[in-house]
């Protein structure tokens, strides 16, 4: 079809194609989250709304079934009398008029009894459950296979044979409804309309909220006819001449223009003679299959044109989700990757060796004589470290506590960095803030963390021992080993792996420095320069990757946060791509 706007599908095979394009549309569209409260998210979740609405409620429907009746949605703002209006075109009572507000709380949709299939289903307005029969009459419910919406969640049908074949009335809710739910429901329903027959009065034509409605129908290429109700006669002229002038600015000025003048209303209609051209009108299109196609062709072409327009804006917004939920992704990566990085920097600084270990060494080994002799031999010293390493179990222990307590302390407080820094930056972020203030808990790290680093040190000590035993598989060397006891050289290696003198000042340079060259010294008898060396680099990788492991388990908790939010880097693509082949198929 086409109508000099813009294309769609022409034949069978041209409308196949269009239908499946914008099934796919339809798809890409449900399937997108923007579940971030970015700036411009609530306009972009609106219109991803309404954009489902309007793809189920009218294009999906219409493409499905082109010959259906015209669908004309009456539509106004408050007290604008379009209740009145549609019982006065029909000539009886099917929609209740009142002057509480809002008056009509669910939609009523009129039409001939020969049209009822087209909608008793659920091809239009799928989310509304169908009641039938005038309202008041007494009538029962229909099937109700809707999950019920807005403005009261039902849709009444009235059959009747004032309205002829081909031709379907709705009144619906105020565009200015009070209740949020209505004003929802009305604007999904002139989404829906083939034909939006807007309703205003003279006191209120010019008001601002229906005249956004007006430039959005416009802007789709929405057929529209405007009924100028309650005008006093001497008005009327230019009344309408200035409301003409507001519609050509928007793009309307084809659409007809029908004057109510202000009367009396007869068993609570409007007179014959007010209401007739309008009523006319209606029924010649309704009578008119080349008519009613134009009428069609024309709002589809305009909704199937605006598609693109939108998913534009949700691609943009999609990108946006997206591209920020990277960027938490990746302040918790980095946080973690610092901590890691501190975690490398305090073993090789020197700073394990202060306080308690530096105390337990010098239980053994003494400072002074430390000094005065390590230089020329380790063999003087040697009998006080057998001693320390294989007849004083206990001392071992407390030496051996001390190290592992400085290990837990640094990876506990790099790791607790590490989650208050990340909680931080998301706080400060529009994108982290609400995954903060929902999760709290990501502000500290995981309160079985100091359990969970006790066994990973006990676990590092048991790689030390293992790497001890592993280099003195040799006959020489297993006999130096068992000289000096297991246990006893894996604490010396834990201390030759931690005894760089980087950042410690004073007194105590002197001292970490002597336990790393008496450390050194007694493994190179043992072992062999070389081996030594080896033995603390790969000790150092052993703790760094356990390390590794336990702070990527850590940030799991923040990157499970994002995962939740099931935003899909290629929705972006999908989105895209919908949009690329409903091009084509236009």
């Amino acid at each position: 079809m086409s109508d000099g706007r813009g294309t769609t599908g022409t034949g069978r095979g041209g409308g196949d194609r269009l239908l499946a394009a914008v099934t796919a549309v339809r798809s890409a569209v449900a399937t997108a989250t923007l579940p971030l409260d970015l700036p411009g998210v609530e306009a972009a979740r609106l219109t991803r709304s309404r954009l489902l609405d309007q793809l189920d409620d009218y294009v999906i429907p219409r493409l499905t079934s082109l010959d259906a009746p015209v669908l004309a949605v009456v539509g106004g703002s408050t007290g604008s009398g379009k209740s009145t209006l549609v019982n006065s075109v029909v000539g009886q009572e099917v929609s209740v008029p009142g002057v509480l507000r809002p008056t009509t709380r669910s939609p009523v949709l009129v039409h001939h009894p020969d049209d009822a299939t087209w909608f008793t289903g659920q091809r239009v307005l799928p989310g509304l459950a169908r009641v039938t029969g005038a309202a008041g009459a007494g009538a029962g419910s229909s099937s109700a296979s809707g999950e019920g919406g807005a403005g009261g969640g039902s849709l009444r049908l009235v059959a009747t044979a004032a309205v002829p074949t081909g031709l379907a009335l709705v009144d619906a809710p105020d565009i200015d409804s009070v209740v949020a739910s209505n004003r929802d429901l009305a604007v999904q329903l002139l989404a829906a309309a083939d034909l939006w027959v807007f309703v205003t009065t003279a006191a209120r034509y010019a008001d601002a909220v229906p005249w956004d409605l007006l430039r959005e129908a416009g802007e789709r290429g929405t057929a529209v006819a405007v009924v100028l109700d309650r005008v006093p006669p001497e008005a009327a002229t230019d009344i309408r001449e200035h409301l003409g002038e507001m519609l050509r600015d928007q793009g309307l000025g084809s659409a007809p223009v029908f004057t109510v003048v202000e009367s009396s209303l007869k068993d609570g209609r409007l007179p014959e003679a007010e209401v007739a051209p309008l009523r006319t009108w209606l029924g010649d299109l309704a009578g008119d299959a080349a008519a009613r196609a134009d009428v069609v062709r024309q709002t589809l072409a305009g909704a199937v044109d605006s598609l693109g327009r939108r998913l534009d804006t949700l691609g943009e917004a999609s990108r946006a989700q997206a591209a920020a939920v990277g960027e938490l992704s990746e302040v918790a990566r980095d946080a973690y990757d610092g901590a890691q990085g501190q975690v490398e920097r305090g073993m090789l600084d020197g700073s394990l060796l202060r306080g308690e270990v530096l105390a337990r060494w010098q239980e053994f080994v003494g400072t002074g004589e430390l000094f005065r002799q390590v230089e020329s031999t380790v063999s003087r010293l040697r009998d006080r470290v057998t001693a320390f390493v294989r007849g004083e179990p206990p001392k071992t222990e407390n030496l051996g506590d001390a190290l592992q307590s400085g290990v837990e302390s640094l990876v506990l407080n790099c790791a607790e960095l590490a989650a208050s820094t990340t909680a931080r930056q998301w706080r400060s972020d529009a994108a982290g803030r609400a995954l903060v203030t929902a999760h709290p808990e990501l502000g500290r790290s995981s309160p079985d963390l100091g359990a969970r680093v006790e066994r990973l040190v006990r676990a590092w000590q048991g790689d030390i021992l293992d790497l001890v035993r592993s280099e003195g598989k040799d006959r020489r060397t297993t006999a130096r080993v068992m000289a000096y006891g297991v246990n006893g050289l894996g604490v010396v290696l834990m201390l030759v792996t931690f005894a760089s003198t980087a950042g410690i000042t004073g007194a105590e340079v002197g001292i970490a420095g002597g336990t790393a060259v008496v450390g050194q010294k007694l493994l190179e008898a043992v072992f062999g320069d070389q081996a030594v060396r080896e033995l603390s680099r790969r000790a150092r990788e052993l703790l760094l990757e356990r390390v590794a492991g336990l702070y990527d388990d850590e940030r799991d908790r923040f990157d499970d946060v994002v995962a939740a939010l099931e935003v899909d880097p290629a929705q972006v693509t999908a989105l895209s791509a919908a949009a690329r082949d409903l091009e084509k198929a236009r």
